[in-house]
């Protein structure tokens, strides 16, 4: 029961970048305008959706888990302390503490790998 926990966990952290990923491409334009609006040069949005898009899958399929955490981890939590500061607005607040719960997550998954059913541990 514990490795198909794992594997749900896995899938659960993951999902929302996956998400994230392919809902910036639907919205490239909108997105861009927003992160310069932050202060984020919009020409860095190819590296978000590929981090995004590649991070989910990786940690879905327990591929190179332990990396791919650790750059969500770094990712997720700079993306809080731009994106989300602005705790007179209560989802901003939410979004904060989303990421960093988000980051918790992460950083469990970087210590203690994919689990058993990952490309991780094939054969194992």
């Amino acid at each position: 029961m514990d490795k198909i926990i794992q594997l749900v966990a896995r899938i659960l952290l993951a999902h929302i970048f996956l998400l994230a990923g392919l809902n910036k491409i639907g919205g490239y334009a909108d997105t861009q305008v927003y992160m310069d609006a932050m202060g984020v040069p919009g020409m860095l949005l190819p590296l978000v959706i590929i981090l995004e898009i590649g991070g989910g899958l990786a940690l879905i399929l327990g591929w190179q888990t332990r990396w791919a955490a650790y750059a969500l981890a770094g990712f997720t939590g700079l993306a809080a302390v731009i994106f989300h500061m602005d705790f007179g607005q209560q989802i901003q607040m939410i979004l904060f503490m989303k990421n960093w719960a988000l980051v918790g997550g992460l950083l469990l998954l970087g210590i203690y790998g994919a689990g058993a059913y990952s490309l991780d541990n094939r054969g194992k």
